[in-house]
């Protein structure tokens, strides 16, 4: 699937959105919705589906935009509020201050696979550690694990760290990141170049759209080694066509005459004044499965064929029984 994403990253047309609708099935899958579909089905009130509550929706909030994705026709009722929970970044507590200026000119470069990955095999996070300890710049590592043992003076580990804040600072130099779509909107709002580790779900399309970008590099965690982790590090800090196409997507991104946030508001708002906006949903939501393929039609239109021929057939064997007889009469004669 993931070399799928790559061969047809380019691809201008698809029917809706189908990024969201694949995304939208995994995590069905993955967290066993249809077994609660199921539960719900018992109880009081109408039965029904989450694939039913979602067609019904007024409005389509897409936490996605335009310098991120590829054009693609889309639905009056889809809005794109990428980089909505973006902000301008805070200072920083004291002590990550210091150790954000104690890198000197180098910088510093910030490690996190998001909430949803606690811990790593402990080959794995000796392999990581390995390769940060060979860097330059500061590390700073959001990680609940195990303490690695090749674990270098220039990285330190924190249960958490404020990512935003560190992402806007300007001696942050790369963000390792697992691709998720929060994590990667904060880095093009502060134009921040990437290298993506990807683990799941939507995380292989995002890593597939900023490599097509420019501002990513894209490394296997469960193929990569050392020395690979640190050669990718090194040409998304040293090169510098990664941080000019990062900027650029910053640049589209602000470029905007209105903030994500406020525009998400606004379209809440607006369905809320016009009774749910029925005028922006396409007639195709109402159809039923055989309507919206046209099997109606086209079955019309085959029973209409059929029924030519059976009418052509007829007459032209109505026409040689009618004009073969008196040949065959006058041939007895």
């Amino acid at each position: 699937m993931h070399l799928l994403l790559e061969l047809f990253s380019h691809v201008a047309f698809r029917c809706g959105d189908q990024s969201e609708i694949k995304e939208f099935y995994i995590m069905k899958r993955l967290f066993n919705l249809e077994s609660k579909e199921n539960r719900c089905a018992g109880k009081k009130g109408k039965p029904t589906t989450l694939c039913e509550i979602i067609r019904k929706a007024a409005m389509w909030l897409i936490r996605t935009s335009w310098e991120f994705e590829f054009p693609y026709p889309y639905l009056p009722h889809f809005e794109f509020v990428g980089g909505l929970h973006c902000k301008p970044a805070k200072p920083l507590p004291k002590e990550l201050e210091e150790f954000v200026q104690s890198s000197g000119k180098d910088g510093v470069v910030v490690f996190t696979l998001g909430s949803m990955i606690q811990n790593l095999t402990e080959e794995k996070t000796n392999m990581i550690a390995s390769a940060l300890a060979q860097l330059p710049q500061k590390v700073l590592w959001r990680y609940t694990g195990k303490k690695p043992d090749t674990l270098g003076p220039n990285t330190r580990l924190y249960d958490w760290i404020p990512q935003n804040d560190l992402l806007g600072h300007p001696k942050t130099r790369a963000f390792i990141t697992h691709c998720g779509t929060n994590g990667i909107y904060e880095a093009i709002y502060h134009g921040v170049p990437m290298v993506g580790i990807p683990i799941f779900s939507d995380q292989f399309g995002n890593i597939a759209r900023l490599k097509a970008k420019g501002a990513a590099v894209e490394v296997d965690l469960h193929s990569t080694t050392s020395s690979n982790l640190l050669n990718s590090l090194k040409a998304v800090i040293n090169n510098p066509s990664y941080k000019e196409n990062a900027m650029r997507l910053s640049r589209i991104h602000h470029d905007q005459p209105m903030k994500p946030l406020d525009r998400a508001v606004f379209w809440i708002e607006f369905v809320m004044r016009h009774k749910g906006a029925k005028h922006l949903r396409p007639a195709s939501y109402s159809l039923t499965w055989y309507q919206y393929h046209s099997l109606d039609v086209i079955g019309f239109l085959l029973a209409c064929v059929a029924t030519i021929m059976f009418l052509v057939t007829k007459c032209f064997l109505f026409c040689c029984w009618k004009f073969g007889k008196p040949g065959k009469k006058k041939k007895r004669e």
